[in-house]
C-alpha cells in the first residue's frame, strides 16, 4: 500500500474512531479522553478489525504533542500562581515527591528497575489538565479559592512536567560515562537550555508580538492562524536542532511568549482547534500500545497503581493543604481534584519508552490507570463536602470559611461586540450608566487605544467560546452585537457559555429575525424595520398627524413587520 494511503487511513481512522468513542463518552458523562484511549485500542494491532499504522499514528501524535505544550504554555499565567504559591508550590513539590516514592515502591515489588520506577513515579504524579480544569469548571468551584489553589498546583506540576522531559534524555545519555563526564554532560546540556529560555523570552518576546501585530493588520485569519503554528513548530523543531532540548520545551516557551502578548486569546481561539485534533490522535496512538490481553497479566500493577493515583496522591495533597492551615473544604477539593492522570503522564511515558527506561508494558498499565481514574473523577468529587465534613478537628480557625469570590464589576458587565460608531455609542451609553463594557474587537489598534483609555477590551473574533469567556461573557449581565457581520455564531456560543444572559443584536433583513431569536437573542433590531418606521414617522408628522396618531401607526408597523 502507497505510504501516502497509509497516512490518509490512519488519519481518518484515528479521527474517526476518537468522533465515534468520545461522543459516547459524552453521553455516559465521561471525559471524551476516556473516549479517544479507548479509540485507539480499537484500531491497534490487538484487536480485531481495521489495524490503523502505528508509527504514522506516532509521527501524526508528536505534531500533537507539540501542540499540546504550546497551549499549556499559551494559557501559563505566572500572576495566578503568584496569587496561591504558598500553598500551591511547596503542596505541589510534596505531594510529587511522594507520588514517585510511591510509584518506585510498587514498581519494585514487580520487579523493575530504580531508574524505571521513578520514570513510572513521576508519570503517575501529575494530573490532566483537561480532566482537572473540566471537573472543577462542571461543579462550579474553577473560580473559587479552592479552584484557583488548584489550577496552581497543577500549574506547578506542568512546570516541572517540562522540567522533567528536559532533563530525562541528559541523565539517560549520561548514564554510561563517568562521574566528571556525566556532570560536564548534564552542565552543558543545562547551558544550552538556558541560553534557549533566555533567547525564546528576550528576543520572542519582542520579535514575536511584532509579527503577529504585522499579520494581524492583514485582516486574514488564515494567515494569523499559518503565523501561529508556524511559531509554535518552528520553534520546538529549533530548539531540537539548533539546541539539543526538547520539542516540547521549545513549544512551551513559544506559548508562553504569545500568552503574554496581547494576541493570546485570538491564538488560543483561532489556531488551537488544530492542537485539539493532533492531541485526540495522541491520546488516539497511546489507546493503540494498549493489549486487553496484557491487562490481567499486569492486573497487580495496575491495582497497584490505582491505588497510589486515587489514595495516595489524594491523601497527600490533603494532609499537606491542612497542615499549610487552609480549611477542610480546600484541601478536599484540591485532593480529589488531583486524583486522576492524562497527557503528560502518557508523554512522559512515551518518553522512557524512546530512552529504554521503562519497559513495554509500562503504557498498557498507564493507559489503564488513566481510563479507571479520569472515569472516576467526576464521581469521587461529589465526595468533597462529605469528607471536608469529616475533618473539622484539622481546621485551623484562622483559616475561615472560604466561599467563592464575587465581583461586582463582573454583574453589571456587559460585553459588546465589535467598536464602530454604534459600538462607540452603546459604550459611552454604558459608561455614564454606571455599567461595565467589555470590547471584543478584531481591530488590534482599536483594542490598544481603549485599553489606554481604560476600557476593557479584547482582541479576537467573538465567536470562538475563548473570547468570550476571555471577555467575561460567563458572568455578564447582557451581550450587545454591535458589529456589522452576522451575529448567529456569536449569539449560540455566548447564550451557550451563558444561558441567562440578555442579548441584544443588530441584524439588516427581518428575514433573519426568527434564526437570531432560535439562537437565543433577546431584542433584535433590524435595519429594514427602523427605517420603515423612521419614515412613517416623518411623513405622517409632515401631513399633521397628532401624537396618538403617530403612536398607532408605530404600534401597526412594528406588528405588520415582525409578524
Amino acid at each position: 500500500m502507497p505510504q501516502h494511503l497509509d497516512l490518509i487511513l490512519t488519519l481518518t481512522g484515528g479521527l474517526a474512531v476518537a468522533l465515534v468513542f468520545g461522543f459516547l463518552s459524552l453521553r455516559l458523562k465521561l471525559s471524551p479522553i476516556v473516549g479517544y484511549l479507548l479509540g485507539g485500542v480499537a484500531i491497534g494491532p490487538f484487536t480485531p478489525g481495521f489495524v490503523a499504522r502505528t508509527d504514522v499514528a506516532e509521527q501524526l501524535a508528536e505534531v500533537g504533542v507539540i501542540l499540546l505544550m504550546f497551549g499549556v504554555g499559551l494559557h501559563f499565567h505566572p500572576r495566578e500562581l503568584l496569587a496561591v504559591w504558598r500553598v500551591a508550590v511547596p503542596g505541589a513539590v510534596v505531594q510529587i515527591a511522594i507520588a514517585t516514592a510511591l510509584g518506585v515502591l510498587v514498581t519494585s515489588w514487580f520487579g523493575w528497575s530504580l531508574s524505571a520506577g521513578i520514570v513510572f513515579g513521576l508519570a503517575i504524579a501529575v494530573a490532566s489538565t483537561v480532566v482537572l480544569l473540566r471537573v472543577l469548571s462542571d461543579f462550579g468551584v474553577l473560580h473559587t479559592r479552592p479552584g484557583h489553589i488548584a489550577v496552581g498546583w497543577l500549574l506547578v506540576e506542568d512546570l516541572f512536567t517540562v522540567l522533567v522531559l528536559v532533563l530525562l534524555p541528559v541523565f539517560a545519555g549520561a548514564g554510561g560515562t563517568s562521574g566528571t563526564g556525566a556532570a560536564l554532560s548534564i552542565l552543558g546540556a543545562l547551558g544550552k537550555v538556558a541560553f534557549l529560555v533566555a533567547f525564546t523570552l528576550v528576543v520572542g518576546r519582542r520579535l514575536i508580538p511584532m509579527l503577529l501585530a504585522h499579520v494581524a493588520r492583514s485582516r486574514s485569519r488564515e494567515l494569523f492562524t499559518l503565523t501561529v503554528l508556524v511559531i509554535a513548530l518552528g520553534i520546538a523543531v529549533g530548539s531540537a536542532k539548533l539546541f539539543g532540548a526538547s520539542m516540547a520545551l521549545g513549544a512551551f516557551l513559544a506559548g508562553m511568549v504569545v500568552g503574554q502578548s496581547d494576541f493570546s486569546t485570538r491564538a488560543a481561539s483561532e489556531a488551537l482547534p488544530m492542537r485539539d485534533a493532533f492531541a485526540v490522535l495522541f491520546f488516539v496512538s497511546v489507546g493503540m500500545l494498549l493489549d486487553p490481553a496484557s491487562l490481567l497479566d499486569n492486573a497487580g500493577l495496575i491495582a497497584g497503581t490505582l491505588v497510589v493515583v486515587l489514595v495516595g496522591k489524594p491523601l497527600a495533597a490533603l494532609l499537606v493543604v491542612l497542615l499549610l492551615g487552609r480549611p477542610a473544604k480546600t484541601a478536599a477539593t484540591v485532593a480529589i481534584a488531583l486524583s486522576q492522570i492524562g497527557e503528560f503522564s502518557f508523554i512522559l511515558a512515551v518518553l522512557g519508552r524512546q530512552l529504554g527506561i521503562l519497559p513495554e508494558n509500562a503504557t498498557p498499565v498507564l493507559v489503564a490507570v488513566s481510563i479507571a481514574s479520569i472515569t472516576l473523577s467526576p464521581l469521587l468529587f461529589r465526595l468533597v463536602d462529605p469528607l471536608a465534613r469529616l475533618l473539622p478537628e484539622l481546621r485551623r480557625p484562622s483559616g475561615g470559611v472560604e466561599r467563592p469570590q464575587t465581583d461586582e464589576v463582573a454583574l453589571r458587565r456587559v460585553v459588546v461586540v465589535g467598536y464602530g460608531p454604534v459600538g462607540q455609542t452603546l459604550v459611552a451609553l454604558l459608561r455614564d450608566n454606571g455599567l461595565h463594557p467589555t470590547v471584543v474587537e478584531l481591530n488590534h489598534e482599536t483594542v490598544q487605544v481603549l485599553r489606554q483609555r481604560g476600557i476593557d477590551a479584547v482582541y479576537g473574533d467573538a465567536s470562538q467560546h475563548t473570547v468570550l469567556e476571555q471577555a467575561g461573557i460567563n458572568s455578564a449581565a447582557g451581550l450587545v452585537f454591535a458589529a456589522s457581520g452576522a451575529p448567529d455564531a456569536v449569539v449560540r456560543e455566548a447564550t451557550m457559555l451563558n444561558p441567562r444572559l440578555l442579548v441584544l443584536t443588530r441584524t439588516t433583513y427581518l428575514r433573519e429575525v426568527p434564526q437570531l431569536k432560535s439562537a437565543g437573542a433577546t431584542v433584535i433590531v433590524t435595519a429594514e424595520a427602523e427605517v420603515a418606521l423612521a419614515m412613517t414617522e416623518h411623513l405622517l408628522d409632515e401631513l399633521g398627524a397628532t401624537a396618538e396618531q403617530l403612536d398607532r401607526a408605530r404600534d401597526k408597523v412594528r406588528h405588520e413587520l415582525f409578524a
